[in-house]
């Protein structure tokens, strides 16, 4: 009987070899499960899965990062443009270098996008210890700061043993590929098993395909959802990131024009139907349209299609008003789909929505109603027109008129990123979504910083797209760094940078809850504490071009359209930077449709807050649990 056969390799080697031969498959389409791997390299992994790397060559294509957290948003934007079928690794140091990613493994968790996270850690033989950078927990040897990346992780283990590595990378795969349990994975690498050899066995390395299914709806749940959507009278559907997760959105449009059921939609669902369908009402909850809204105060039963129902969907739990509203929730984690207390449909999101289409043939809502959630479309358009629109094209633009711009120049192939600030709300209102996956809004854990670097991952997975970072100034002040890594590797990334001098969007919530915009301006400070008119001498397009890349200036409506045309058809980064108008009399964005929940101090002096508490406990009255 022959000895299996075996190849002697370092711990790194190994990983990076496995890694090689990862694939998913879904619909009988093969992906590389890891793409590619990120990394900045210290004393924790230089030695080890640097070498492996560069010894690698092109099987595991390694990319140079300037910020860890940064290197995870743009792992996440390449899964979450993959459709989560394919994803990237990310390599750091110990010590600063593996605390830095905790934001970006959070982000990643919170919306269910797929990144491995290979961390350098201590010598697992304790043989230099302490070591630099290490923390040393005096009731736990154990205990190093990778384990702050436990909670944020899907999965995490730390590979202590060269043999340990083989059940534990198996483990990281499933859960990566895994369409429910998906999310950060961590893998902590001790830098002295790293560079460890071992002799492995070949089937390790041999191609490894994990398939993603796409499960079917339970027969006796199918039949009574059915029966739940024949008996509504103003059902209302909820479009969730689920849905372009599953490419589920052909589903949905089969689904909508054979129901005539309204589709409303969160920030990660928006762009599941195009948004001159006519079922499309837009987007939903604090930051959505009026038509929508409307619709889901009155709605007696709402369908949510792989949404988590977060608060601002829900409006904080005020926005389904109707007594007597019912919720049927299509999702693939069961988790989600039980959730406002809903009967719940546990499959595949396209698979879900094809068979209640097939199982309600024949059925379409009233006539009256199809016709009267088409008016109210129509009006909220008007209202977008005015908020995009700009007659003079020699006044500074406002941030709406900005979007307006880019809104006129786009077609189905752009592609914009955006996270955080006042810009998300335009958006969600807003911006008429042309194609699936054109719309790449990062709200379940809304990271400043996360466009920039996002939007390289981004172009990575649709190198023919032209893609857009949306940032203010707030967000480019936390993480510009990735502009050299674009600049470095060629990455044809368009930033769209909005100067409007601190932090808006924290500025309006501060003076809606009676904080009087406290400490959200960019502004000189005075002795006493207050802020100045004048803003600060700041020259964030200076900075922006220091940085590598192409700058064009826009201090008009009419400069900025030239320079956003200019930017579209460039060949290399390039930067519109634009100051905006703030005044009141410039039109905007219409203001929220709906509650959000920030709580208001009970107690105060200052008669803002006072105003503000007193605002606060009317809408808490209209609170109420879906059971």
């Amino acid at each position: 009987m022959n000895a299996p056969t075996t190849r002697r390799l370092t711990v790194a080697q190994a990983l990076v070899e496995f890694l090689a031969h990862q694939y998913t498959e879904r619909d009988g389409r093969r992906h590389r499960l890891i793409n590619a791997c990120w990394g900045i390299f210290g004393h924790g992994n230089v030695a080890g899965l640097g070498q492996a790397l560069l010894e690698s060559g092109d099987a595991l294509p390694y990319l140079q990062g300037r910020n860890e957290q940064a290197m995870v948003h743009a792992a996440v934007g390449y899964a979450r443009q993959c459709d989560r079928l394919s994803a990237q690794a990310v390599t750091t140091s110990i010590g600063p270098g593996a605390t830095n990613l905790v934001t970006g493994t959070a982000l990643a968790t919170v919306n269910r996008l797929p990144v491995l996270l290979l961390p350098g850690d201590t010598f697992a033989t304790r043989t230099a210890d302490p070591v630099l950078q290490q923390l040393e927990v005096p009731q736990a040897g154990d205990v190093s700061v990778n384990d702050a990346l436990r909670p944020v992780s899907r999965y995490f283990d730390r590979v202590t043993r060269p043999e340990a590595l083989i059940p534990a990378a198996l483990q990281a795969m499933r859960v990566l590929a895994d369409p429910v349990d998906t999310g950060a994975v961590t893998l902590a690498l001790p830098q002295d098993v790293q560079a460890e050899a071992y002799d492995w066995p070949e089937e390790f390395f041999a191609d490894r395909v994990w398939r993603v299914t796409r499960p079917l709806p339970d027969a006796d749940a199918l039949a009574d959802a059915v029966r739940a959507v024949r008996g509504a009278r103003r059902p209302l559907l909820i479009a969730g990131g689920g849905v372009h997760h599953s490419e589920a959105e052909d589903a949905l449009c089969a689904f909508a024009d054979a129901t005539g059921i309204p589709v409303a939609s969160t920030q990660a669902g928006k762009g599941s139907l195009r948004h001159d369908h006519p079922a499309d009402v837009g987007g939903i909850g604090h930051t959505g349209t009026a038509t929508a809204d409307a619709l889901a105060r009155e709605a007696d039963l709402v369908i949510g299609v792989g949404t988590r129902y977060t608060d601002f969907t829900t409006a904080s739990a005020t926005l389904f008003a109707e007594p007597g509203v019912r919720f049927l929730n299509l999702n693939i984690a069961p988790f989600d789909s039980h959730k406002l207390g809903a009967a719940s449909l546990v499959a595949d999101a396209r698979a879900g929505l094809e068979a209640l289409t097939k199982e309600l043939s024949g059925h379409r809502v009233d006539a009256e109603y199809e016709a009267a959630y088409g008016v109210a479309k129509a009006d909220w358009e008007l209202r977008v027109d005015a908020a995009f629109g700009a007659r003079d094209a020699s006044v500074r633009p406002s941030q709406t008129q900005v979007l307006g711009a880019l809104d006129a120049l786009v077609d189905d192939t752009d592609i914009i990123v955006n996270a955080a600030g006042s810009l998300p709300g335009d958006l969600h209102k807003l911006w008429r979504a042309r194609s699936r996956r054109q719309y790449h809004l990062e709200y379940g854990y809304s990271c400043m910083g996360y466009e920039i670097p996002a939007a390289i991952g981004v172009r990575m997975a649709a190198p023919g797209r032209p893609v857009w970072a949306l940032v203010g100034d707030g967000t480019y002040l936390m993480n510009p760094t990735e502009i050299v890594t674009a600049v470095q590797e060629g990455i044809h990334i368009n930033i769209v940078l909005i100067q409007n001098h601190g932090y808006a969007s924290i500025g309006g919530l501060s003076q809606a809850t009676g904080g009087e915009r406290f400490g959200t301006d960019y502004r000189f400070r005075a002795a006493d504490g207050t802020y100045t008119g004048a803003p600060l001498p700041v020259d964030l397009a200076a900075n922006a071009a220091s940085l590598g890349m192409h700058v064009l200036r826009a201090a008009t409506v009419g400069e900025l359209r030239a320079a956003l045309a200019e930017a579209r058809g460039a060949n290399r980064p390039t930067c519109v930077y634009v100051e905006t108008e703030t005044a009141d009399t410039v039109p905007g964005a219409p203001e929220a449709q709906a509650w959000w929940d920030v709580p208001v101090a009970e107690t105060a002096t200052r008669p803002a807050a006072v105003a503000a508490r007193e605002a606060y406990d009317r809408h808490t009255a209209g609170r109420r649990r879906h059971l």
